[in-house]
């Protein structure tokens, strides 16, 4: 897509800090970190978000998200980290090409990443509303 920002990073029409790279998926640092060494993984195919990818896409993106977190935690001496996806506006995403977030964590680093609700959801009622959708 002419328009996509990584599309443009993948076809080398914008510089990166590249970690990765195969035929299918490009891994690069984040110019906007949470964390020393948060990394962005991308599909080479552009594809909206994670739920429009091809299956076979899918999942070598995540075999490459598995390959390269150990080596990111390691070089970063990182405790522990976080995988994100953001799919929609809704969520967050800002650029609209699939991508994986992997970010390093630290202890007292005071990223957070979940509130909690104040009521008690109907948890029978939501899981059978999933079951039926899917």
């Amino acid at each position: 897509m002419s328009d996509c920002l990584f599309c443009k990073i993948i076809a080398g029409d914008i510089p990166s800090y590249k970690v990765y790279e195969d035929e299918k998926v490009l891994a690069f640092l984040d110019i906007h970190p949470v964390n020393l060494g948060h990394v962005l993984v991308v599909p080479k195919a552009h594809s909206e978000n994670f739920l429009e990818m091809e299956a076979e896409d899918r999942e070598v993106v995540m075999m490459v998200v598995a390959k390269i977190s150990k080596g990111v935690m390691k070089s970063v001496g990182a405790e522990a980290c976080n995988f994100m996806c953001n799919i929609g506006q809704g969520s967050g995403q800002m650029i609209f090409h699939t991508h994986i977030h992997i970010i390093p964590r630290f202890s007292g680093d005071g990223h957070t990443l979940w509130g909690e609700m104040k009521e008690v959801p109907d948890f029978v009622a939501i899981a059978e509303q999933i079951r039926m959708s899917l």
